[in-house]
């Protein structure tokens, strides 16, 4: 009997086992246990808790949740201008200008920020008044320093500095990811490195720069909390004056740090349309941004034959 004609034996069907992920459930059992309890301990623990919406709407508490924003935003203003400029500076053809940009984010970056905001805060002790003279006689500002120096001022300066310093290094990575090429095409159609900067090498290097720059703008909320030290009025000051009057410290303390989720949040949504924006914008540009009219302008250029 030829071999095609042996019918072979039909094979059994092999039974389909699901895949048992035992390891997912004990962890989830795990972690609501822990959830639990966490629960039972906070239900337990001697917080009147129906006293904490009272605390966000105290004067107080309003001064401070203004003045955190206001030190916030403005501190994390100054630092991207200083932190583009010094950026620059790092990138610049002058060794000097190199050697100190170096040196700015060498020291500022070190420091700590708390350390910072106390020299500001003292500088009255050596520096008696703030003055700045004019070519022919007479000052054109000549203040005692402890009142141009007050403690608002004094956070600003140290929380400003301390983070352009990383700006500086944010900005610069930027920079650093744009390809050269795209620096040399525009240099080859006749733009200036002015315009080259503004209009080939920023929109690309944005999408890189302004993710750690909202981390770091985030953090910028949260680190305003050093400037209850020397007495500014934010939340965890504000918090502080409420409690002593009272004695209830947890009840405010957590009146606190729900206004500090709250901005954080709102930052934090913030920072996902804007990174979400320069995506789109990264993404039409392949078809419509300024560095594809180089491209498209190094193609209509007629080639020389040699």
């Amino acid at each position: 009997m030829p071999a095609a004609d042996v019918q072979s034996p039909p094979k059994a069907e092999l039974p389909i086992v699901r895949l048992r992920h035992w390891g997912r459930w004990v962890s989830a059992v795990v972690i609501l246990a822990l959830l639990a309890g966490l629960g039972v301990l906070l239900a337990q623990a001697k917080i009147q808790y129906d006293t904490v919406p009272d605390f966000l709407w105290y004067r107080v508490m309003a001064v401070g949740l203004l003045n955190t924003v206001l030190l916030a935003v403005i501190s994390q203003a100054v630092a991207i201008v200083i932190g583009i400029v010094v950026a620059l500076m790092r990138r610049s053809a002058n060794p000097v200008a190199r050697v100190v940009a170096a040196v700015y984010v060498w020291l500022f970056r070190g420091l700590p920020v708390l350390l910072q905001i106390l020299l500001w805060f003292n500088l009255a002790l050596v520096f008696e008044f703030i003055s700045i003279p004019l070519p022919f006689g007479g000052y054109l500002v000549h203040e005692p320093t402890n009142v141009v120096i007050s403690a608002f001022v004094a956070a600003l300066l140290g929380l400003a500095l301390n983070e352009s310093a990383y700006m500086a290094e944010i900005v610069r990575a930027g920079l650093n990811s744009v390809d050269k090429g795209q620096t040399e095409a525009a240099k080859s159609i006749g733009m200036s490195p002015a315009m080259t900067l503004r209009r080939v090498v920023l929109p690309q290097a944005m999408r890189v720069i302004i993710p750690p720059t909202g981390n770091d703008f985030i953090n910028m909320l949260k680190g305003t909390s050093m400037a209850s030290v020397i007495g500014v009025t934010e939340l965890i000051h504000a918090a502080n004056n409420i409690s002593s009057n009272n004695l209830l410290v947890m009840e405010t303390l957590l009146a606190a740090a729900i206004w500090y989720m709250v901005v954080v949040t709102v930052a934090s949504i913030g920072q996902h349309y804007l990174e979400r924006a320069f995506g789109a914008a990264d993404r039409a540009g392949a078809a419509s941004g300024p560095w594809s009219r180089v491209g498209r302008a190094l193609r209509a250029m007629p080639l020389r034959r040699a």
